[in-house]
């Protein structure tokens, strides 16, 4: 047992370079943390074996996979069917990350939103979360989602969350849910911290995007699981809680859109 209250990172990439021969160690720094479960995320479908791998010689490890968006002009498109195959993976817990980056990438924006609707539908069929990645493309974004969501229900969670407040109530009102990333945290995201304390707290989700975006006091660093409590209580303080209730909150609500892995 550890003395800090569980929590789940819910987006990592422990297959990148960054972590290569670390992961025992990245593992034991999460638990002294309270960080005790993490999905760790494939973002070219050509990458599962090693991420499966991960996530299959580590007990806290679950994983998900699809084709990034900025990945989507230069990788093979992906199926609905290779998508559900995956998906009888008992670690294999969601479908992502998916979604629309224009901000690099707006040339190949129409690919993107084709493959977006790929994966949706595989979550659709599957019953698992899709994982979305936007940035630079909200109103495109809420369209697809809201679109989608009519031709047929699914659940989502907005990865790493730091889009406007347009597109986070099109994701509240689908019953969607969105993640606090390191970004959250920073000093100068005020706004962005707003946009989630007017979210309701049966929504959010806490997660590292590792190696990336670590929080302060790591800003600048190499990011790792751990660092979610970091942003959690960052988290706790913008719904004005205690951090252990704000804890509990998100991991139930992990456990209600992660199912498998709560199972």
């Amino acid at each position: 047992m550890t003395e800090n209250p569980e929590i789940t990172d819910s987006h990592c990439h422990l297959d990148f370079p960054d972590f290569e021969g670390e992961i025992d160690d990245v593992l034991a720094r999460a638990r002294e943390a309270g960080v005790t479960r993490m999905v760790t995320i494939a973002t070219k479908l050509r990458n599962v074996p090693q991420v499966r791998a991960i996530a299959e010689a580590h007990d806290p490890i679950y994983f998900a996979a699809a084709t990034h968006p900025m990945s989507a002009a230069d990788e093979p498109l992906a199926s609905v069917d290779e998508l559900v195959e995956l998906a009888e993976h008992p670690k294999f817990v969601g479908i992502g990350e998916s979604g629309l980056d224009y901000h690099y990438t707006a040339d190949s924006k129409d690919i993107q939103q084709e493959s977006l609707r790929i994966h949706i539908e595989a979550a659709r069929r599957t019953g698992l979360p899709l994982i979305i990645h936007a940035r630079d493309a909200d109103e495109d974004m809420a369209r697809i989602l809201t679109e989608e969501h009519r031709a047929g229900a699914y659940t989502c969670v907005m990865h790493c969350f730091s889009s406007g407040p347009g597109l986070a109530e099109a994701a509240l009102d689908l019953g969607f849910y969105l993640s606090m990333s390191g970004i959250a945290a920073f000093p100068r995201s005020s706004d962005l911290r707003d946009i989630f304390g007017q979210a309701p707290l049966e929504r959010i989700l806490v997660e590292t995007d590792s190696p990336y975006l670590a929080p302060p006091p790591h800003r600048g660093k190499r990011n790792e699981p751990a660092f979610t409590a970091h942003t959690a209580r960052v988290g706790a303080e913008v719904f004005g809680l205690d951090y252990p209730d704000f804890a509990r909150a998100t991991q139930e609500n992990f456990e209600r859109l992660f199912w498998k892995a709560a199972a």
